[in-house]
């Protein structure tokens, strides 16, 4: 019984790419798009979702929290949301209040780093409330990877460490990964972790 709860699992999985602010076209940008072929043909995900976000360069909260509910999806709970730069940042938001199978964390950060732009997009302490790091990981099960340059020249390692140690998950530090601008393995190595950190969750909860 475990065994085919484990299949079904596998089979009705749905992954979310939520890219960082900047992109006018998700396809052209970063990796996003060479991700979305990755995990589309890899058989594992029922589903793979990359489009394009709203207000792209503001990539404000309030803006992109309900789009990520009502568009992308990300209100059922058989979803895992990469989020990269400002979409990590909008994923942590969101699971503040919703449930997800999972999530993968690229570049991440806790603070708005002093950019005026940042602190108006309303996610960051004061003006966009305290990060609510317990709801975080229950709503995510404690499925949560992170991962991070060892390089960043916009966010800087202690922030990501910061995000991990409240999170209470391991951060994958990558040597030389800049923002994580270009493809890698390790993000897919990443989302796979993932999945399979939500599939034994499921299994182990139907015993």
């Amino acid at each position: 019984q475990a065994e085919n709860h484990f299949v079904r699992g596998l089979v009705h999985m749905r992954i979310v790419i939520v890219p960082g602010n900047g992109c006018d076209n998700i396809l052209d940008a970063n990796w996003y798009a060479w991700l979305d072929k990755r995990l589309r043909d890899c058989g594992r995900f029922d589903e793979v979702v990359c489009e394009t976000m709203p207000d792209p360069h503001k990539a404000r909260r309030s803006v992109w929290l309900p789009f990520m509910l009502s568009t992308l999806g990300c209100s059922r709970p058989d979803t895992i949301v990469v989020g990269h730069s400002s979409g990590a940042v909008a994923a942590m938001r969101l699971l503040e209040e919703h449930r997800l199978a999972g999530c993968v964390l690229v570049s991440a950060c806790h603070t708005d780093l002093g950019d005026a732009g940042e602190a108006a997009s309303g996610y960051y302490p004061p003006s966009g409330g305290e990060w609510k790091w317990s709801q975080i990981r229950k709503h995510a099960a404690g499925n949560i990877v992170i991962l991070h340059s060892d390089n960043d020249p916009f966010i800087p390692l202690p922030e990501a460490q910061h995000v991990a140690e409240s999170l209470g998950v391991p951060l994958r530090v990558q040597p030389g990964r800049s923002h994580f601008f270009s493809a890698g393995e390790d993000l897919v190595e990443a989302c796979l972790a993932a999945a399979d950190a939500a599939v034994s969750a499921e299994a182990s909860g139907s015993t």
